[in-house]
């Protein structure tokens, strides 16, 4: 056993040794030159020390995988500040409705979430006793009225005042004036009054049931104004100054396709968020079909401002990775070569260029992306192409060479 293993060990010792002698003898100085060389970074014209690549495309090529070009050139640019909002209630529409006196609920009405109610529409009848107590001193004021119909001035002054004063008792327990009226005329108390909806909209939240007692002041109905909504999104710390009080809103939404509705700012928040680096603004949208409904997505456009002598190239010759942006310039030669640029405002067309391109040159407008992935694949085989044992060149057919 103990021999078998120390054969194993000297022959694995001669394997390796051979190995690395044929490496030494066959590896050459001009190839170590060379692939050093490889290795090392081009200088840009702007003096820069960046890794640059390059491609070249025939004419075919370039029509097979779609490529168009563009001229990078100075002219004027309005920006756009896109933004994703959602849309919310109006705040100035939401009401709540809540009683101002303690009792039984008789019989409700209004008594489905989502309902639509009108102003006045009667929502429940309520038993109270601060109701009853009213109603006939309501009563007690127009038979003394009536009684002294005879009795000096003052007198009747007098008892006008009280009848008048217990009117207005039972509207301010919100009795409308109707059924005032109707009880004056009946001349009879009744157990239960109706509570009518202050406002009109649809119930957001309910929270009551028939037989239930509540406390003036309990929020039975929340209830909304659909005929206008806001829109609220995050525009970015950048574009702050180019978002104002006033200014035009185009919007679209995800579930309404082709449903393009205009609107204006009515709203800029006075404070960042410190995480997002964003400020919230509020559009003001109508809704008079009311397919716009609370919880959806839209985008919004605001236009801002148009800068003149803009250097621009279209959006879709920048190559964004994340990390930084790439235009891929064609040279007199025809080659295409990715350039490093920096970018500023933009549109929905184009966007600016602030360094990496001049004004006069040519971009690849289209197919970038496939540019991108083709200088990728030469450069990768370049690489391979000098490593020792790796030699891409196809070798020189023989012109002496005997068919078969």
């Amino acid at each position: 056993m103990m021999r078998t293993i120390i054969r194993v060990t000297v022959y694995a010792a001669v394997l390796a040794g051979t190995v690395g002698g044929v490496y030494y003898v066959t590896r050459s100085p001009s190839t170590s030159a060379a692939t050093s060389g490889r290795h090392e970074p081009a200088v840009t014209p702007a003096g820069s020390q960046t890794a640059t690549r390059s491609v070249k495309l025939s004419d075919a090529d370039a029509r097979r995988i779609g490529v168009t070009y563009a001229t990078a050139q100075l002219g004027p640019l309005a920006k756009e500040v896109r933004t994703v909002g959602q849309i919310t209630f109006d705040e100035t529409r939401v009401r709540t409705i809540s009683p101002k006196i303690d009792g039984w609920v008789e019989q409700l009405n209004v008594n489905e979430t989502g309902q639509l109610v009108t102003e006045g529409q009667a929502l429940l009848s309520i038993y109270s006793p601060t109701l009853v107590g009213a109603q006939e001193e309501l009563l007690l004021a127009k038979r003394l009225q009536s009684d002294i119909a005879s009795a000096d001035t003052d007198a009747r002054q007098r008892a006008a005042d009280l009848l008048v004063a217990a009117r207005r008792r039972l509207g301010y327990l919100d009795i409308p004036a109707a059924d005032i009226a109707d009880i004056e005329r009946t001349g009879e108390v009744r157990r239960a009054l109706t509570l009518r909806a202050s406002a009109s909209g649809y119930v957001l939240e309910k929270h009551v049931l028939a037989g239930q007692k509540i406390m003036a002041g309990d929020a039975l109905y929340k209830v909304a104004d659909l005929s206008d909504v806001w829109v609220e999104g995050e525009v970015f710390e950048q574009d702050i100054a180019d978002v104002r009080v006033g200014q035009g809103v185009h919007a679209d939404f995800q579930a309404l396709p082709g449903d393009h509705r205009t609107g204006r700012i009515s709203y800029v928040y006075p404070t960042l968020d410190p995480e997002t680096r964003t400020v919230r603004v509020r559009v003001v949208l109508p809704n008079p079909d009311l397919r716009l409904k609370p919880g959806m997505y839209a985008t919004l456009r605001i236009a801002g401002t148009e800068r003149g002598n803009v250097l621009t190239v279209p959006r879709s010759a920048v190559l964004s990775t994340g990390e930084r942006s790439i235009v891929f310039v064609r040279d007199a030669a025809g080659r295409l070569a990715a350039r490093e640029v920096a970018l500023g405002g933009s549109n929905d067309d184009r966007v600016e260029i602030l360094n990496g391109v001049s004004a006069g040159e040519t971009v690849v407008a289209s197919a970038t992306f496939l540019v991108d992935a083709e200088s990728n694949l030469g450069t990768a085989l370049g690489g391979m192409g000098n490593m020792p044992g790796m030699d891409m060149t196809a070798p020189p057919k023989r012109l002496d060479a005997k068919r078969p």
